[in-house]
């Protein structure tokens, strides 16, 4: 069960970046519901595991290159748009790559290995499109501008916690040889 909600997001992915791509081209408040499915399912998916004590690294591995997937295309879909600079999809897909080496070849763990700034990433990473989406709902009346600017300022605030991370990635081997 656990990894048909990550398989959803995964799903997900074709529709809400077509829809932030192409603003005005299916009504803000479905890619509202879209959007927020995706995230309960990756809010769930873990919990089912766990629960169902199905809880694998595989499982885990599947559902955080699902969510680097959705992140990274919707941030690309914005930045196709102008809202979010096209730095921050290719900053995120570095720290992507070097959390999969250094857990599977550096420290030859069997899992991925979380950081502390990289699991708060993670978590931020969906803000971007979430604040662009609400944005765009005629519900939110004079907070849309400010929720369009607060999706800019926060992508230019990943940007440099993405660039942290990469380096606290990069030096924790000397910590630890230290």
């Amino acid at each position: 069960m656990a990894n048909l909600l990550t398989a959803l997001r995964l799903l997900l992915i074709a529709p809400v970046v077509y829809g932030l791509a192409n603003p005005g081209s299916m009504p803000a408040y479905w890619l509202a519901l879209l959007f927020l499915l995706a995230i309960t399912s990756d809010f769930l998916d873990g919990k089912v595991a766990r629960a169902s004590n199905t809880a694998s690294a595989g499982g885990m591995l599947f559902d955080h290159s699902t969510d680097f997937l959705f992140v990274t295309s919707t941030m690309a879909a914005l930045a196709f748009t102008d809202v979010l600079s096209p730095i921050l999809p290719v900053l995120v897909t570095i720290a992507f790559s070097q959390y999969v080496l250094d857990s599977y070849f550096w420290l030859k763990q069997k899992q991925l290995k979380m950081s502390f700034l990289g699991r708060w990433n993670g978590v931020f990473y969906f803000g971007p499109a979430l604040l662009f989406i609400a944005s765009q709902l005629s519900i939110a009346g004079f907070l849309q501008t400010l929720f369009g600017l607060a999706a800019v300022w926060l992508g230019y605030g990943l940007i440099l916690s993405t660039l942290l991370s990469i380096v606290d990635r990069t030096i924790a081997p000397l910590r630890t040889a230290a």
